[in-house]
């Protein structure tokens, strides 16, 4: 892996870690009326933090979008992972709280399992890039497991509802992660009109709308503890599937290395929900408080 991918990666997550802080603040105050719907957004873009932290969730996949474009996915989107590192970073100095054994294992095993992958698994690009049909199969499956999880959520909203969201807005990123190397493909071999004639592009677009709403609605109705870790686990897993399933993207296969693979995958989502748990990070409004907000007018 190159320096500049890692800067732009790690730069991402930073950005996105940030940017994720600042939405949950300004998220938990929205209407639960705006449950699942667009006018959470227009609700939402007069609150000036919630600005904030769409601008540097923008700037985070723009550095993103450039990391994917100098790597492949199944290299980017690990590291896209420590953006929890910097969510934890801000929450901790807005609520004080010590790191204590909690934080510093799930940071020790976060980092460990990043690199552990990238070590053993050695992710490069390659030329076996799938056909459309394959390549419709993987994107059917991802879209559809994060609807099935929406269906479900938006029957739970106050209970397993922001965790499931988080999930499937984590698939739908992580899809978007491998469409956006697709476009930017598109784009360096032929140009701008070249990109534009692909649905690729719009996909992106879709995608994520699609999953700034479910995240907002997971952000509004829960503290963040329930649903970052979710997402955060979600984007990278269904991410390197994509790569690996329609982009050409390879990893070492023998014995050892999927055991390292694994163990570092393990390492990942573990990290991430310790993290997750812990105290520092913002507990927004909590469930009963909010009962009312459901209450008819």
């Amino acid at each position: 892996m190159s320096v500049l991918v890692l800067a732009l990666a790690v730069g991402a997550a930073c950005c996105l870690g940030f940017g994720f802080v600042l939405q949950q603040n300004a998220a938990q105050h929205a209407p639960l009326s705006d449950f699942l719907s667009p006018r959470l957004l227009l609700d939402l873009v007069r609150v000036p933090r919630w600005l904030a932290g769409m601008g540097l969730m923008v700037a985070g996949m723009v550095l993103g979008a450039l990391a994917l474009g100098q790597g492949e996915v199944s290299q980017v989107e690990p590291l896209l992972a420590t953006n929890l590192f910097f969510a934890m970073a801000l929450s901790r100095w807005q609520t004080k709280q010590s790191l204590g054994r909690q934080g510093w294992a799930g940071l020790t095993l976060l980092a460990g399992g990043v690199t552990a992958f990238m070590v053993a698994g050695q992710p490069r690009g390659g030329n076996d890039v799938a056909g459309p049909l394959r390549h419709w199969l993987i994107v059917g499956i991802v879209v559809g497991i994060a609807l099935v999880l929406t269906v479900y959520a938006k029957r739970s909203r106050l209970s397993a509802g922001p965790t499931l969201l988080a999930v499937a807005a984590g698939f739908l990123y992580g899809l978007q992660d491998a469409l956006t190397r697709v476009s930017g493909e598109r784009f360096r071999a032929d140009g701008f009109t070249h990109l534009m004639t692909g649905w690729q592009p719009y996909g992106v677009l879709a995608l994520g709308v699609t999953g700034l709403i479910l995240v907002q609605s997971a952000f509004e109705t829960a503290p963040l503890r329930m649903s970052l870790p979710a997402l955060t686990a979600a984007q990278p897993l269904a991410g390197i599937a994509c790569g690996v399933g329609f982009l050409g993207d390879q990893l070492r296969t023998d014995a050892a290395a999927l055991a390292w693979e694994v163990c570092g995958l393990a390492a990942i989502v573990t990290g991430i929900v310790l993290l997750g748990l812990h105290p520092a990070m913002p507990s927004g409004t909590g469930p009963k408080e909010r009962v009312h907000d459901l209450q008819p007018h």
